[in-house]
């Protein structure tokens, strides 16, 4: 035990040897572990803890590492290897392996080597002979004798330490083991076998993955064919039709994802692991009646794929692990390299067997998927590429266990079945419409106009299906020119391009033809401005404008720059015909293809077409030459995006922000992180492997927006197919509803949207206070004589250049305007009665001496006074006019008590007659 616990890695002197030791089996010390089998045949495996008590394990339960699939490396191996798998349990620290085959050679003794690869580096590498290690049915090979080894080992934590806790846990573990069996007579290969590390996590769940994508396309495909066929009226169903979300631009989404593998650069495993979340959307769906009938068709010419950039199973890989040097294997004899490994071990190793430790070898029992145990893999069928080989489409397609020879066959039958079921589909759909209308489960008018041109319906779902498949039928059909299958496969590929591409061709130029013949296009100079804008209404983006279209808007956008350019506008000739989205006709012919456009793009379905060839052309055509796809490429996304970001095309915003920005970003980004995967840039595979994860959070944000947008277009499709109800559901969505209909009656006239000018920028305000005019009604008051004249209380503020203000003065302040009027002294407020001006100090030092002198010639002239009264009131003057006679002889008359009165009086006497006022304060002046 000691022995096995001091063993080291040779060479790189790295410890993830554990999954080759119980392969090579170097000391044959393959130990006895204690086994117990319970009544229904479960097998568990004693261990101890670290605190020293015993543990029973099941021997079924699933290892930290483990071997999967395996393939022939070499291409001519005169072994066949059926079996080739090991395991690594971390719980009791213990490796199993298991080696099967057969030969048919007859005699031959041979010398093996043993390689494990993690991320691109060795980690162990070793060459032995297989009599040392107790293989005897490799010693010598015969062909009588069928092939096999199997065993368990205990391995210390020293031989483990190499083997990071995150490499137990990371999604798709990057590692390869190599075998590689020599022949001792010629000196050369005879076999060579390459399997596949992993330790079960993985980004690859297509069957949850992909079925919830799945439902969330049927969302999509139901949403936007309800508002195709409800309603009678062509042109609003269109406008209905175009804010539902296109099927096209979902599919779009996805094909972008899954075909970012058709790249021919070396993928990090968590890449093509991702996108067999997408095969399915791309027709690459394994059935295994399906494979058949294809592999009967193709034959044994499966191709070549390592021009396409995979290491291909059943093909020489001389380079693969860095390839290997046979005067290395040969150099010294087997003594001396046994000697070489044994100098540090076999002391121990001899002390070791010394105490009966060979009495206790017992191979293990050969377990299988029966038993409980399927941590395992199998031999990779031929035309795939070697397991941990994830080079171009090929590497992609291996997720789904398809050759790339089979690509094109299977990607068109499913094509062929979708159409199909498309097709079906609608017609179903009307039958069942018509049973139901015929036992009263629905009104009869429902749905009458779908009822009645149903085959017109069907021919536009089909042809559409053909628009969202051209780019991945052509795309096939060019990736398997450059394949160079067999010819069979190879002519069928060409008649079907020749036929999508003319047929989409035509359909695409008749339609352009029918709407454009009654015109002609003018080409004029213009410049082209460069203009500052926002994407999404919040982020700053730049945009494209002609030189004409800024003059005739009041307020365009700040230009950062100009080019000369020329402008094309298309002359209608026929002023009274109907727009594009209203001529009824043209929208049963060809609404399958401008339907979702805005009323001045609708032509843009015949530039999709174009910028889809031209991907496929690239994408298939340059398969195999990974700088030319990338570069070319992103020369095409860039233009396209720019292209895309000046047109908005779509009339529906949802489909414009995620066509134009978010996929178009994506597409871009992604190309120019997959330029780091070339081989020649030979970049680590740890460094590859990060980068894969951002293209993997770039592309999964992506996919996010895509099922959101989604939801919101089933949403916005349930309010259009519910437009003539009274009683919408839930209520709480009507204003909701409302504006979404405002948004449709507003984008579908596709009329540029006139910015109201922007207000001039308002003076700072200051404190001001103006009046304009003030009118005194007449009091009783006004008939004493001390009062000032009525006449004179109307008073005009007039302004400034009326009272001869000169030019550039500042505007009169209120106490101004009332002291250039007035000319008054008084400090009373404006329109009070001036009885008298402001008191001073002075005035009332005044006002004390005349009330002396008052009361000192009071007693002389109160006869007098008293005499004059008398005669007043015999001479039938009123009391209040015999007032005002002595207010008019009395030099002083007190302030105050007077004009408090007079003005509480004058306020109860508002609204009353001047005789009736008269008449009451008599009274009262008679009760005092």
């Amino acid at each position: 035990m000691s022995a096995l616990r001091s063993l080291r890695c040779s060479g790189s002197g790295c410890r993830l040897s554990i999954l080759l030791i119980p392969l090579l089996s170097l000391l044959s010390v393959t130990l006895a572990a204690n086994v117990a089998t319970t009544p229904d045949g479960v097998k568990y495996v004693e261990t101890t803890t670290d605190d020293g008590k015993a543990s029973w394990l099941k021997d079924t339960r699933k290892p930290a590492l483990y071997t999967q699939n395996f393939g022939d490396c070499l291409g001519s191996s005169l072994i066949n290897v059926t079996r080739f798998d090991a395991a690594y349990y971390k719980d009791n620290m213990t490796v199993l392996f298991h080696l099967e085959g057969n030969t048919n050679v007859a005699n031959e003794s041979l010398m093996m080597y043993i390689g494990v690869f993690a991320y691109g580096q060795a980690r162990f590498d070793l060459t032995f002979n297989p009599c040392n290690a107790q293989i005897y049915s490799l010693c010598p090979m015969n062909r009588s004798v069928p092939i096999e080894a199997n065993g368990i080992i205990p391995v210390s934590q020293s031989d483990v330490a190499g083997i990071p806790d995150i490499a137990l846990s990371i999604p798709d573990f990057e590692g390869q083991a190599i075998l590689r069996i020599f022949a001792n007579s010629t000196e050369s290969e005879i076999g060579c076998y390459s399997g596949v590390i992993t330790n079960g996590s993985t980004f690859s769940h297509p069957s949850a993955v992909g079925t919830v994508l799945g439902i969330f396309v049927m969302i999509a495909i139901a949403a936007s064919f309800a508002t195709a066929v409800y309603g009678d009226h062509i042109p609003t169903t269109r406008t209905h039709y175009a804010h539902s979300l296109s099927v096209l631009v979902v599919f779009s989404v996805f094909h972008h994802i899954l075909f970012t593998g058709a790249l021919s650069v070396n993928w990090p495993s968590v890449l093509p692991a991702f996108w067999s979340n997408f095969a399915w959307t791309g027709g690459m769906i394994y059935t295994e009646s399906m494979q058949n009938s294809i592999n009967q068709l193709i034959g044994n010419d499966k191709g070549n794929t390592s021009i396409v950039g995979a290491a291909g199973s059943g093909s020489a890989a001389d380079d693969l692990g860095g390839g290997y040097e046979i005067s290395q294997i040969y150099k010294r004899t087997f003594t001396n390299l046994f000697r070489r490994s044994a100098r540090s071990v076999g002391d121990k190793v001899m002390n070791l067997r010394s105490v009966e430790a060979e009495k206790h070898i017992a191979k293990r029992t050969l377990a299988n998927a029966t038993q409980g145990y399927d941590w395992y893999g199998s031999p990779v069928k031929p035309g795939l590429p070697l397991p941990g080989n994830f080079s171009g489409f090929a590497g992609t397609l291996a997720e789904e266990n398809i050759p790339a020879s089979n690509a094109f066959m299977t990607g068109f039958l499913w094509f062929l079945i979708l159409i199909v079921i498309v097709a079906a589909s609608v017609t179903a759909f009307k039958w069942i419409t018509e049973a139901l209308v015929k036992y009263e489960r629905i009104e009869g008018n429902r749905l009458a106009y779908f009822r009645q041109h149903w085959i017109g319906f069907t021919r536009a779902a089909v042809l559409r299906t053909m628009v969202i498949g051209f780019f991945v039928i052509i795309y096939l059909a060019l990736f398997q020119f450059t394949y160079k299958g067999p010819a069979g496969v190879t002519a069928i590929a060409a008649l079907v391009f020749v036929l999508l591409l003319v047929g989409m061709a035509i359909a695409a130029g008749y339609a352009c033809f029918c709407r454009l013949r009654y015109g002609h296009y003018e080409v004029k100079r213009d410049r082209i401005h460069v203009e500052k804008t926002k994407a999404l209404g919040f982020m700053p983006w730049i945009g494209f404008g002609y030189e004409s279209q800024r003059s005739e808007n009041n307020q365009p956008r700040a230009s950062i720059g100009s080019l000369l350019g020329w402008n094309v506008q298309y002359m209608d000739e026929d002023t009274q015909r109907r727009n594009v989205h209203e001529d009824e006709d043209f929208i049963r012919k060809f609404g399958w293809l401008s339907a979702r456009f805005r009323r001045t793009r609708w032509w843009f379905f015949a530039l999709w077409l174009v910028y889809e060839f031209v991907r496929a052309c690239f994408y298939g055509g340059a398969a195999g030459q990974p700088m030319t796809q990338v570069f070319g490429l992103m020369v095409v996304e860039f233009i396209a995006l720019i292209t895309i970001i000046t047109l908005r095309p779509f009339e529906g915003a949802r489909l414009n922000a995620l066509m134009v920005y978010v996929l178009g970003f994506s597409k871009v980004a992604t190309l120019a992180l997959s330029a780091a995967f070339d081989v020649r840039f030979n970049l680590a595979r740890i460094t590859t492997t990060v980068i894969g994860v951002v293209i993997i959070v770039i592309q999964g944000i992506l996919a996010i927006l895509t099922l959101i947008a989604i939801v919101f277009g089933a949403i916005s499709s349930y309010m259009s197919v519910t437009r003539d109800r009274e009683a919408f559901r839930p209520r709480k969505w009507e204003p909701y509803r409302q504006r979404y209909f405002a948004h449709l009656e507003k984008t579908a006239g596709d009329v540029p949207q006139v910015r109201p000018p922007t207000p001039a920028p308002e003076p700072p305000k200051e404190p001001y206070f103006r009046v304009a005019s003030v009118r005194r009604e007449p009091k009783i008051e006004d008939d004493d004589k001390d009062t000032i004249d009525p006449a004179s209380s109307l008073i005009s503020v007039a302004p400034e250049a009326a009272i001869g203000s000169r030019p550039g003065s500042r505007p009169q302040t209120r106490v101004n305007s009332m002291w250039g009027s007035s000319m008054s002294n008084s400090n009373l407020p404006y329109g009070a009665r001036p009885h008298r001006a402001s008191w001073s100090t002075r005035d009332c030092n005044s006002f004390h001496e005349a009330q002396h002198h008052k009361h000192s010639a009071s007693n002389r002239s109160s006869q007098l006074m008293s005499g004059e009264r008398m005669s007043s009131k015999a001479s039938g003057s009123s009391l209040r006019e015999q007032m005002m006679i002595d207010r008019t002889r009395s030099p002083f008359k007190s302030p105050v008590p007077a004009a408090m009165l007079d003005v509480k009086k004058t306020r109860a006497d508002k609204g009353k007659g001047k005789e009736e006022v008269l008449d009451e304060r008599s009274s009262e002046e008679s009760k005092a």
